[in-house]
């Protein structure tokens, strides 16, 4: 049994995994924080095309 445990720590398998997960989980992260930070700029440029598109007559629907 106590072999068993030994050999268990000693294991490297599922290294690789840990590795991706973190590094997956990083990518995500800074996904959202990109999303997040740039989301106020992009809806303030939506609000001001949508307004000159208003003043200039357009209808939205197509």
């Amino acid at each position: 049994m106590l072999n068993t445990i030994i050999e268990f720590s000693k294991s490297e398998d599922g290294a690789i995994t840990v590795d991706w997960v973190v590094l997956t989980a990083a990518i995500a992260g800074l996904g959202l924080a990109v999303v997040l930070v740039l989301r106020p700029k992009v809806e303030d440029k939506t609000v001001a095309i949508g307004s000159v598109l208003d003043a200039a007559g357009v209808d939205p629907t197509f």
